[in-house]
């Protein structure tokens, strides 16, 4: 059966001179950030996708960024040195915050707890407290076991922090006190990406070892699914801003779009259907925006595609894997 969901490539953003690593959300619908290995970060409007916009140069490569919506602020992964936070509209540095000299791979923030979580190379969890005078500080350091933490996820719902690890490990820690709450033995290789559904329900998981998890939040962070998502490590999962959907890219140079309460694959997005990217595919944004899915990758380049939904007669969805 052909899948439900119509895709179409609009628009290739070309400027960053090196790999694109990943992509933010700003406080508006239409404009997203991103940063690569040439140390820029740009501002783009998807309503005028082709200038970006100069928004900071870090003079290093960026593997992370963090838009603070309650403060109207983009905190930049600057790597082996610092955070910097500066103002997207004014494009001033703000504040910089000192860190170990190792690279930052992932970044997430707590508006509930005024909180944002730095996750490092050598395995490290920094908490820097943030307040009404924008002063940023670190409080708290949880040292690793020197495997790298690669990505977080935060629900703020049960006031939980996810952390997937180099170790092939998911641990669960109160995402006020940083105390460590459960450990997940999660996947056969690192753990590249988690996000929490919508609903808050379960924490999916993707990994080196191509395997997406499904684990049930509610039930102690018991197996709901594993799935062999992919051909390749699984770098990032994004939903879509309804919570009907989610996507996966992979270092395959795939991207594929998942049915969120089913997790049936709906579709594939690749090079030879759909003129996709020609390497890695390495973050993902899903956007209010005219529900534009975005990717960046090694290639250099970020995508823009528009998804839809085609109607039936009989008005259902049909899902399946074959011929996607």
């Amino acid at each position: 059966m052909a899948s439900p969901l119509e895709v179409t490539k609009t628009a290739t953003l070309t400027g960053h001179r090196d790999c694109v690593y990943t992509l933010e959300r700003s406080g508006q619908e239409n404009i997203f950030f991103s940063a690569a290995g040439d140390g820029f970060v740009v501002a783009w409007d998807l309503n005028n996708p082709e200038n970006g916009d100069l928004i900071a140069n870090a003079n290093s490569s960026v593997y992370a960024l963090k838009y603070l919506a309650d403060k109207d602020l983009l905190v930049i992964g600057q790597n082996f040195k610092s955070l910097q936070v500066v103002s997207p509209g004014t494009k001033k540095l703000v504040h910089t915050v000192a860190m170990p000299p190792v690279s930052i791979f992932e970044l997430a923030y707590s508006e509930m707890n005024q909180k944002l979580y730095a996750g490092l190379a050598d395995g490290s969890l920094v908490e820097i407290e943030t307040d009404k005078t924008l002063s940023f500080s670190v409080k708290k350091v949880v040292k690793g076991n020197g495997k790298s933490l690669r990505c977080l996820a935060l629900n703020e719902a049960r006031n939980e922090l996810a952390a997937g690890y180099s170790d092939h490990s998911i641990k669960i820690f109160d995402a006020g006190t940083l105390k460590l709450k459960q450990e997940i033995e999660a996947h056969a290789n690192s753990v590249f990406t988690v996000a929490y559904t919508p609903d808050g329900k379960y924490l999916l998981s993707g990994s080196r070892d191509a395997h997406l998890r499904v684990w049930n939040a509610e039930k102690n962070y018991e197996e709901h699914a594993s799935i062999i998502a992919h051909m390749f490590t699984i770098n990032h999962i994004a939903f879509s801003p309804d919570g009907k959907y989610f996507a996966t890219c992979s270092m395959d140079k795939s991207i594929k779009v998942w049915d969120a309460a089913s997790f049936k694959l709906l579709k594939v997005i690749d090079k030879a259907r759909h003129a996709g990217h020609g390497t890695s595919v390495n973050k993902l944004f899903w956007s209010g925006h005219e529900n534009a899915l975005v990717s960046c990758s090694d290639d250099r380049t970020i995508s823009v595609w528009d998804i839809k939904l085609k109607r039936y007669e009989d008005n259902t969805v049909r899902n399946s894997a074959e011929n996607v």
